[in-house]
This record gives C-alpha cells, sequence and structure tokens, in this order.
C-alpha cells in the first residue's frame, strides 16, 4: 500500500494548522523546506534512510519501496521550472516509487519562521514517464596546455514545476497521481490531468 496519502494528509494537516518552516539561517536556500517535510515523516512514523547532499531521492523510505524528492520554491521568485543536476525526474528508480514534493514559502524570511504557502505533491511519472534514461556524469582528463586540466560534464535538467503545468493549484494542498493508483477514501478526485508527449 502506498504512504503517499498518508504524508499528502499530515503536509495538508500541518500548512493548516500554520506549523511554519523553522528558519536555519538567512543564506540558506536547500534545506528548510526539507527539514519541514522530514518532520511530517516523522509524525506519520516512517522510517527513511538519512538524506545527504547527493542523494537521490531526498528521502527513501525503509519499509516502503517509494521514496520522496523535496523542492522548496521561493514566493515571489522561480516557481515554473527548476534545475536538477542529480537526476531526471522520473516515478520509479532503482525499485522504488518516487514522489515529488513541490512546496512555495515566501522569499523574505528575514523572520526565523514562515509558511508554506501551498504544496503539490506528484508522482514522479506526472514530471517524466521515461524510466529507461540513465543519468551520468563524465569527465575528461588531460586538458589545457599543461595537461593537467579535467573537464568536468555534470549535466544539469530544467525541469517544469506542477505550477506550471497545472491550473488551480496555487494557494490550495493538492495530490496528483496515476489513474492506475488506488484510491483513498479520504480523498475526492476533483479533475483530471492529461500530458501528451511531443510527435
Amino acid at each position: 500500500m502506498t504512504t503517499c496519502y498518508d504524508v499528502f494528509a499530515e503536509c495538508a494537516r500541518a500548512i493548516d494548522g500554520n506549523e511554519s518552516i523553522q528558519a536555519i539561517s538567512v543564506q540558506d536556500k536547500e534545506f528548510h523546506f526539507q527539514n519541514w517535510f522530514q518532520q511530517r515523516l516523522a509524525t506519520v512514523s516512517f522510517d527513511f534512510d538519512e538524506p545527504g547532499r547527493n542523494t537521490y531521492p531526498d528521502f527513501r523510505l525503509v519499509n516502503h519501496p517509494e521514496g520522496y524528492e523535496i523542492k522548496g520554491l521561493a514566493v515571489p521568485g522561480r516557481d515554473k521550472n527548476y534545475d536538477s543536476n542529480s537526476q531526471i525526474p522520473t516515478g520509479i528508480h532503482h525499485g522504488r516509487t518516487i514522489f515529488y514534493v513541490f512546496g512555495r514559502y515566501p522569499q523574505d524570511r528575514t523572520a526565523k519562521e514562515y509558511p508554506v504557502i501551498d504544496l503539490v505533491l506528484c508522482h514522479g511519472a506526472f514530471l517524466n514517464t521515461d524510466t529507461a534514461y540513465i543519468h551520468q556524469n563524465k569527465s575528461v582528463k588531460g586538458f589545457g596546455s599543461y595537461g593537467d586540466i579535467m573537464v568536468r560534464d555534470r549535466k544539469m535538467y530544467v525541469v517544469p514545476t506542477p505550477f506550471a503545468l497545472t491550473s488551480g493549484t496555487i494557494g490550495t494542498k493538492t495530490l496528483i497521481l496515476p489513474e492506475s493508483f488506488p484510491t483513498d477514501e479520504r480523498f475526492t478526485k476533483v479533475g483530471d490531468l492529461i500530458r501528451l508527449e511531443p510527435v
């Protein structure tokens, strides 16, 4: 059984209950929203491997073949797409179902805590259905006039966010799942989203 319904319900409860993101520092641009989400996982008691700077997904569940990749977006700011330099988005990775959690928060973060404005939890297949592509970084040695420079080929993917791909998700809490996914009686479907592959 999937964990995403319990995780989404807890995220929605925390937002409605004004459980704010706690600032680590003014300079932090990555881990504040991730820490907020980690508290949600702890609340619903799903064990997970500790996240690391270069792990994918950010949270890999221990007793369920699922994982969560976290994307915090500042408002106003860049929320139509995001840079992914570790992995192209996918719905399946090493046998795990992958969910993406996009949370928007105020850009002006001078306070020590601030709210989650809205949130989308989506199956990774909503962003990309291709599971065959294998991400690889390469490097070339022997570059430069003395041959001692290494060129690092680090791929960067620019991916649209669900806020850019949908309407009606601003200011709300939204769960996006494949049609074939099992249902949960706590939730009611409010619409259908169809993405078409390019010809």
